[in-house]
């Protein structure tokens, strides 16, 4: 313990903020007392760094390395710059300094400080910035990218994770988030960094440019490009922004659009980092979207949309005959965009990218109309990589999803962008009461062409180097059954640590531990099967985990 609060008074007498200078303090006061939970508190904040992957930094606000704070994100930035400038000694990326990195942030804790922050370590390092204004959706970030020509992009988010974390997302000069090995290298640089000691410009640093809402009001001009039927008139559109930054944005992207602006739940409209209504700001957690459900029942909306709180996600509900609402899955929302976007659009050269543990149905819709279909890795970094890839060989990307509520309507920003893609699904509302039926008979249409397409997904808290040991153990001796249902073939995935099972009854389970959370995801597929069947087959899948 001596060694770790030895660690945790350096780390202390550098800590910037005084709110988590009396918070470190006060630990270490206590676990000198011989506080045990004190102690254990400070050994987790100090157990190592805080790794930065494929989503960038993601954790709890709170003073230590394992923590979300000004000194983790200042060797995050430092590190970031020193990557983007070995990439230019490389001859792999050009005028690093004069290009720059845009920059932008949400409304949780820290955010505006963890932004200007970046900027001041870059500037330090003779890298131009620049800095969006305010609280910004993370679309918006992604869209300007390219419009500054800029070298990189940050934005300070955690996106949909819980109201006590924050988080920091690296973008490519391309507007797409980071992949492999481009995590990797830029760990590497930032592990080189002493984040007690980061050398950092003045917050009037003349590297340090401020942004105007010019770029906002750009981005916001080139969202109505997305309809597809320009002339069919709005319906009412129920709206949540969760908290988050996604509402002025939006209200000017509907109106730039030619719709009203939608219907807000009120309580959730201002950003607003405590998310004093919701526990799990994501649109998918159970409870998540019931303000907004009352909301769309008591206007009379033809839908009901949901950004995450960076705004760069989508959810959705429809009314059913009942005059209940229905939330939908994932996938349902990509077929409604796929069927709209395939019916719409014309060529031979139109590419759709869906991800492993997405549903099937993308590639059939996509056969049916005659058009390229790739499936990628999880994480829409890949789609944005196969859309640039297969840009270079004549294909035209014009759709792509995550089951996780990440879509992509829009050639532009290579991300996924929740505002745009609430745009379209508010156009698909209106061409569905135009056509005098409901969102729920387009999907019943869709099933009768395709087959019912049934998902399920399932969560087992273990850590995730324990989930990847169980991946490598099913691709090497795959069950002989699952549920009692014969296995008919396991096909590995081994660059998204993957394994997917095929059942002789047409199942497809597969096996995923997290990215950003201690657990392991499984999903399921079938065509005409009962849900229910499905589950248990899921649940007897989970079964099989490691203790």
């Amino acid at each position: 313990m001596t060694e770790t609060l030895q660690i945790a008074e350096a780390w202390l007498a550098a800590e910037p903020d005084d709110d988590l200078r009396t918070e470190l303090s006060a630990l270490i006061d206590a676990a000198r007392s011989g506080d045990d939970a004190a102690s254990a508190d400070l050994a987790a904040r100090f157990a190592g760094r805080l790794q930065f992957g494929t989503a960038g930094l993601r954790a709890a606000v709170g003073a230590g390395s394992m923590r979300m704070n000004r000194l983790v994100v200042r060797q995050a930035a430092a590190g970031l710059g020193r990557w983007l400038l070995a990439e230019e000694a490389a001859g792999r990326i050009e005028g690093v300094a004069d290009r720059g990195v845009v920059i932008a942030h949400d409304a949780r804790r820290k955010s505006d400080a963890f932004a200007l922050d970046t900027a001041r370590v870059l500037a330090a390092q003779g890298i131009r910035s620049m800095l969006h204004p305010g609280v910004q959706p993370t679309p918006v970030l992604a869209w300007s990218i390219t419009g500054l020509g800029a070298a990189a992009g940050v934005v300070v988010t955690a996106s949909h994770n819980p109201p006590a974390d924050n988080g920091y997302k690296v973008f490519l000069e391309t507007g797409s988030q980071i992949v492999s090995p481009v995590d990797q290298q830029i760990s590497d640089a930032i592990e080189q960094v002493d984040p007690l000691d980061v050398p950092i410009g003045r917050e009037d640093d003349h590297l340090i440019r401020r942004l105007d809402t010019s770029w906002q009001e750009a981005y916001v001009a080139a969202v109505p490009t997305v309809r597809l039927r320009p002339e069919v008139s709005g319906v009412p559109v129920a709206y949540t922004a969760m908290h988050g930054v996604g509402a002025e944005t939006i209200e000017m992207a509907f109106t730039a659009a030619g719709f009203d602006r939608p219907i807000p739940v009120v309580e959730q409209h201002q950003p607003d980092g405590t998310f004093p209504t919701v526990a799990f700001p994501n649109p998918e957690e159970p409870g998540a979207m019931d303000l907004l459900l009352r909301t769309a029942q008591e206007s009379g909306a033809a839908i009901a949309l949901a950004n995450d709180p960076d705004a760069d996600r989508l959810g959705a509900a429809i009314p059913q005959a009942d005059g209940s609402w229905r939330k939908l899955s994932g996938d349902e929302i990509g077929w409604l965009f796929a069927d709209h976007i395939l019916s719409h659009t014309s060529g031979d050269d139109r590419l759709v990218v869906t991800t492993l543990v997405s549903s099937s149905l993308l590639a059939e819709m996509a056969a049916a109309h005659g058009v390229h279909a790739e499936e990628t890795f999880t994480g829409f970094k890949w789609i944005g990589r196969i859309a640039t890839e297969r840009a270079a060989e004549g294909q035209r990307f014009v759709f792509g999803y995550e089951q996780a509520l990440g879509y992509l309507v829009a050639p532009r920003p290579l991300d996924k962008d929740g505002i745009s893609a609430a745009v379209m699904m508010a156009e698909i509302a209106a061409c569905a009461a135009a056509d005098g039926v409901s969102l729920q008979d387009r999907l019943d249409a869709i099933a009768d062409r395709f087959g019912r397409h049934v998902t399920a997904e399932l969560s087992v808290r273990i850590p995730p180097a324990v989930g990847a040991e169980w991946v490598d153990a099913i691709v090497a001796a795959p069950p002989s059954e699952i549920g009692g249902v014969t296995v008919d073939a396991v096909s590995a995935f081994p660059e998204a640590n993957l394994a997917r099972i095929v059942l002789d009854n047409g199942a497809r389970l597969q096996v995923r531990p997290s990215g950003t959370e201690p657990k392991v995801k499984l999903y399921g597929e079938a065509v005409d099967m009962d849900d229910q069947v499905l589950a248990d087959l899921l649940t007897a899948l989970a079964a099989t985990a490691p203790a």
